[in-house]
């Protein structure tokens, strides 16, 4: 079993369509034994979701918690071919970690080379470190330009726990992620796993992820979630190329 002591995408009451707390959801990764614990609100463009301000306000909020370290951040929603996503530059570098996603409400699905293009150019973002669920086959993508930009541009590629779990809004995602997957060992790009967690009891579970990694016989050392160090290091990767800006 790979080892795994973070959830690096999860939701709170916040985000309009989730049901627990940010401190409910920490006591439920310290249960799991969890060390790091990602908050990731859904950005405003999402119907019912938090404003700007609220990421603006994001100072005031300890990143500890029963002994969990906490990033506070955002899931931005992709709203188009350029990238363009839904917080502005100045808020985004206040953030301590930031995901990117194609969502249905926020861009319609368009041809395979669109949805490639909106995701390439989202990963150049500069602020962005994390490309959410690229397995909807809903939006067709070029996987093997995903894994060559994700390389270049310092960006994890997510293996989403929502995704693989039967009676999600994402159907039949396994053969996108077996091929996003086999083309990461190719190019020795790192993914994470996240829950996409929309409610307490949710946080960590990446049972579903972990099965399909281990069929794959996918390298541990290409796995953020086993290290916080390791997921550290991507975030300052990013954080470099933000700076030579």
């Amino acid at each position: 079993m790979i080892k795994d002591i973070m959830d690096t995408h999860t939701h709170t009451l916040a985000s309009g369509h989730a049901y627990s707390t940010i401190r409910e959801n920490a006591e439920a990764a310290a249960r799991k034994g969890l060390e790091l614990l990602a908050i990731t609100e859904h950005a405003p463009r999402m119907s019912g979701s938090c404003q700007l301000i609220y990421f603006q306000n994001l100072k005031v909020v300890d990143r500890h918690a029963y002994d969990v370290e906490l990033l506070l951040g955002a899931e931005l929603n992709i709203l188009d071919e350029r990238g363009t996503v839904d917080l502005p530059e100045r808020t985004l570098s206040q953030l301590d970690i930031a995901i990117a996603s194609l969502h249905t409400p926020c861009i319609t699905p368009g041809s395979r080379e669109y949805n490639t293009q909106a995701c390439l150019n989202a990963m150049k973002n500069p602020w962005v470190h994390i490309l959410g669920h690229p397995d909807d086959p809903r939006y067709p993508v070029d996987y093997r330009a995903l894994v060559q930009g994700a390389k270049e541009y310092h960006v994890m590629l997510e293996l989403n726990e929502n995704s693989l779990r039967p009676g999600g809004s994402r159907k039949n995602t396994r053969p996108q992620d077996e091929e996003m997957l086999r083309l990461c060992m190719e190019y020795r790009v790192p993914i994470v796993m996240g829950s996409d967690a929309h409610v307490d009891t949710d946080v960590g579970r990446h049972e579903l992820a972990h099965a399909l990694l281990e069929e794959l016989n996918f390298p541990d050392e290409l796995v953020v979630n086993r290290s916080v160090k390791a997921l550290k290091e991507m975030l300052e990767k990013k954080h470099g190329l933000a700076s030579g800006l």
